[in-house]
């Protein structure tokens, strides 16, 4: 499995610390919806690109904008595209990303959309979220597989949520991780395992109120790697703000 940091050049240096399969957060479409780069290093080799579109404008020039990236993925030797897209599929990214898509396999590198975007661009691998609140993860890997084939990487995002019980909405309040950590040693709960979710929980009470605590550690992501990889996944992404303190656990030091 190549797991793949995902980091802001900021963050750069670090996070090499543990990996040279980074990809550089630091690319996003431009209100003229062109290519538009900040803040990294003319040094920077290797690894792939984020590409994001917040705040962007339309997708105008479709093949421009292929352009753009391809020049850029060829100057700085990266072996892929990760679209970091959070808008809704609309028709002017959708062709963007089928058009992009082409030119990457046509030239060996690959695409990486999220999963909204995965029946209307074929040329791309689709990304599945594992951070699950509820089901199975693996019947959720094996669904997704009988979607998109094989075509399938993880995007390893960090569980951390608070679900008050009852919780008929099924939505938790997400637990930045210093949060978590005064949660846990207050409460010094008892901790279990779910071989569904691949995750940690808990219960407390607080006021009177029950809670329900779903969380990942080093041990879980390893965990939804190895389902991942059990089904012939082999591309999996982490963001590093939200798993740096789990980076020596989950990765060795490269050695300089």
């Amino acid at each position: 499995m190549q797991l793949y940091l995902a980091v802001s050049p900021d963050k750069l240096r670090p996070a090499a610390r543990f990996t040279d399969r980074l990809a550089h957060v630091a690319y996003r479409i431009g209100p003229e919806g062109r290519l538009t780069r900040r803040n990294l290093l003319v040094s920077t080799r290797g690894g792939m690109m984020v590409l994001g579109d917040q705040g962007c404008g339309p997708v105008r020039d479709s093949a421009a904008l292929c352009r753009d990236v391809w020049r850029e993925c060829g100057a700085r030797g990266y072996s892929g595209v990760l679209a970091d897209f959070e808008s809704p599929p609309s028709p002017d990214r959708t062709g963007f990303l089928s058009d992009l898509g082409r030119v990457l396999s046509r030239n060996n590198r690959r695409l990486f959309v999220p999963e909204p975007y995965g029946q209307a661009v074929d040329h791309a691998v689709v990304l599945i979220c594992t951070a699950l609140s509820g089901g199975v993860l693996r019947q959720r890997l094996e669904e997704a597989q009988s979607r998109f084939g094989r075509r399938l990487a993880l995007d390893l995002q960090r569980l951390r949520m608070d679900f008050p019980l009852p919780c008929p909405g099924g939505e938790g309040r997400p637990l930045p991780v210093g949060e978590l950590d005064s949660l846990m040693e207050r409460e010094q709960p008892s901790v279990f395992y779910s071989s569904d979710l691949c995750a940690k929980y808990f219960t407390y009470t607080r006021e009177g109120e029950s809670h329900f605590v779903l969380f990942d550690d080093a041990a879980t992501l390893r965990r939804k790697l190895q389902a991942g990889q059990s089904l012939g996944i082999e591309t999996a992404f982490l963001m590093y703000p939200e798993a740096e303190d789990l980076l020596p656990a989950l990765f060795q030091p490269r050695r300089r």
